[in-house]
């Protein structure tokens, strides 16, 4: 509730929280806390998944933080990660996800679904809120541009990876017939405010870890991974241990890129801004030039508190007005 406060006084518009069960406090019963302790910031799960939650029991959740924050919630979802993997269980594919978003999307505009050949109900909150996909491959981008009503880009900081990732959701879209420009777009971000960029990066090796673990998962067909790096990348997904994930210090997912300090150094420029608060706004400016209207930053470092203020206080305010 602390760091959900700071983030809005320090001028967020967002607050997400992770669903993963085994790793995490329970989501909406955080989601539930944070919202009581806002005013302003919309709130959603940044991502839950279409396994350990039956479409009903995640609609009426998502109802239910709706309710206590009018107008702020929003519906966060992804293939599935640790919360999935900690459980035996295998991500969604791109199937299930366009029925688990067309299911949550039925019961709260209609009342109700068919999910998996049976119907489903919700019935006393009919209302439809904002549903943002989580997408790293060409695929899944397009999906969401077919479908979502946000889409959360997790495919780096490169202004050209964000471009090519930008088209492919308008893509979707326009298949869809949908207007590309209708959909909000933000992008996972992996950042430390710090002067000392050595041990930003060391402190947050862990979550470029988890970007080799995750994002490159499936296949690297699409992901403009250097050929090069493939091998130390399947080693990293090899060695990933999802009950560990994303562990502060030195965590056993952390150690992981010790060994690889080659993939570590790509991981680090891809997929964070790692630096003093002028060189993060820099690298996060050309993301928002790329086409990206929201910065949605992970804050798994020992100090939360500092890293949330130092961004809202020295890297916000050297962006663009638009971006949130």
């Amino acid at each position: 509730m602390a760091d959900a406060r700071l983030a809005e006084d320090v001028g967020f518009s967002l607050v997400g929280v992770a669903d993963s069960q085994s790793v995490f406090r329970e989501l909406y019963a955080t989601m539930a806390l944070c919202a009581q302790a806002t005013r302003r910031v919309r709130i959603g799960p940044a991502v839950t998944n279409p396994v350990t939650r039956h479409p009903a029991v995640a609609a009426s959740g998502i109802a239910t933080i709706d309710e206590i924050a009018p107008g702020r919630a929003f519906f966060g979802i992804g293939s599935g990660d640790s919360a999935i993997l900690n459980l035996a269980e295998r991500p969604a594919t791109l199937a299930d996800m366009r029925a688990y978003v067309e299911a949550v999307r039925g019961l709260q505009t209609k009342g109700e679904a068919e999910w998996r050949g049976r119907t489903a109900r919700l019935t006393w909150a009919p209302r439809a809120m904002p549903i943002y996909l989580s997408a790293e491959g060409p695929r899944t981008l397009e999906l969401a541009g077919e479908i979502a009503d946000g889409v959360i880009v997790n495919v780096g900081l490169e202004p050209a990876l964000v471009r090519d990732a930008v088209a492919h959701v308008h893509a979707g879209a326009r298949k869809a017939g949908r207007d590309p420009s209708a959909i909000d777009l933000w992008t996972l971000v992996r950042a430390n405010v710090t002067d000392d960029v050595a041990a930003g990066i060391d402190e947050i090796r862990m979550e470029l870890a988890s970007n080799a673990h995750h994002v490159f998962r499936f296949t690297l067909e699409g992901k403009h991974v250097p050929g090069e790096l493939a091998d130390a990348i399947g080693r990293v997904q090899k060695g990933y241990q999802p009950a560990a994930h994303e562990a502060l210090g030195a965590s056993p997912n952390a150690r992981l890129l010790e060994a690889e300090p080659v993939l570590r150094a790509y991981l680090a420029e891809r997929f964070a801004a790692v630096g003093p608060a002028a060189v993060c706004a820099d690298k996060l400016r050309g993301v928002v030039e790329a086409g990206i209207d929201g910065l949605l930053v992970t804050g798994f470092v020992a100090d939360r508190a500092r890293l949330i203020r130092a961004l809202g206080e020295q890297v916000l305010p050297r962006l663009p007005a638009e971006a949130s």
